[in-house]
């Protein structure tokens, strides 16, 4: 073992944390030492038990993998004392970390989020600055606290948001620059010399987790703000309206329509994509999932006939 090295404790759970769990296996001067990720859940029409993606990767890279059910009282600590991490590195855990467990490593214990911070602190900051229709986000890494993302920072990297993103597209690049941030803090750490500001609370916002009601297109709002909704929610959990039948109709893909004038949620036109009118401006709905079926383009939608010119969308 090298001394300059930095033993380091991983938690999280999601591809994003899978992501930076192997940028810094590979790192030099990082020997991550262990992998705390949540417990398989039961998936799918079989509800088989399936692994986080930060287990499958640490069992392929051989990092010993451990799953409590709770950090509470002391929960992990005789694991934790017997792994004794330099750096814990925290990336979409899921779980609140007791003080036990941020105070116990000498280097810290340093969290990836998926933000510029203060702003969109909490558990969607990717879904909530792309349904808010941001211009740019990033990712933060911040020294853990008690409070919820309110940690001192040690550095930012931000990456554009363009008006062609998914929330989907933008998690893909904040997955690498959350990884190239957790190695730069490794690289800090071995240096000597890690930055710590605190966090201003002037312009801090937070990014609750989506709920149903925050998945229904309301078409009373503007174009854009429409447009934003989908693709906030794109893939995943995806933006809801209903047809004229009460069926559900998730929408995965939108972009703003050229013209087109109607009452909001009236579909102006079905050629190719769905134009629906808006308060001000219609969208172009371009990807579907209609109720019980899979992903699809609108033109395929319209030609089973499931939405013609004049029906009513988001009306029951």
């Amino acid at each position: 073992m090298n001394e300059n090295e930095v033993r380091i404790l991983f938690m999280g759970t999601p591809e994003i944390a899978a992501a930076t769990l192997r940028a810094l296996s590979s790192h030099e001067g990082a020997r991550v030492i262990g992998a705390v990720t949540q417990p398989d859940r039961k998936k799918g029409r079989g509800m088989r038990l399936v692994p986080s993606e930060v287990k499958s990767l640490a069992t392929e890279l051989g990092i010993p993998v451990f799953q409590p059910e709770t950090l509470r009282d002391g929960a992990f600590e005789e694991e934790l004392s017997s792994l004794d991490p330099d750096l814990i590195v925290v990336a979409a855990y899921g779980k609140i970390l007791p003080p036990y467990i941020i105070n116990y490593p000498r280097f810290g214990c340093v969290n990836a989020h998926a933000s510029v911070l203060p702003k969109y602190r909490g558990a969607a900051p990717i879904n909530r600055a792309v349904m808010d229709g941001e211009r740019e986000t990033g990712v933060t890494a911040m020294y853990m606290d008690e409070g919820l993302d309110t940690g001192d920072i040690i550095l930012t990297l931000k990456t554009p948001i363009e008006e062609s993103d998914t929330a989907g597209t933008v998690h893909d690049r904040l997955a690498v620059l959350a990884g190239d941030a957790m190695c730069r803090v490794v690289d800090m750490i071995r240096s000597g010399s890690v930055p710590r500001t605190p966090q201003p609370e002037d312009g801090a916002t937070y990014a609750s987790k989506i709920a149903k009601e925050d998945c229904i297109i309301d078409f009373t709002k503007t174009a854009s703000e429409v447009r934003d909704l989908i693709r906030g929610l794109s893939p995943f959990p995806g933006a809801l309206t209903t047809l004229p039948s009460g069926k559900l109709l998730k929408v995965t893909g939108a972009s703003l329509s050229d013209g087109g004038r109607g009452e909001p949620g009236e579909v102006i036109s079905a050629d190719g994509a769905i134009r629906v009118a808006c308060r001000e401006g219609a969208v172009d709905l371009t990807e579907v999932v209609p109720e019980g079926k899979g992903r699809m383009d609108a033109a395929s939608f319209i030609r089973g006939r499931g939405v013609r010119a004049g029906d009513k969308l988001g009306a029951k």
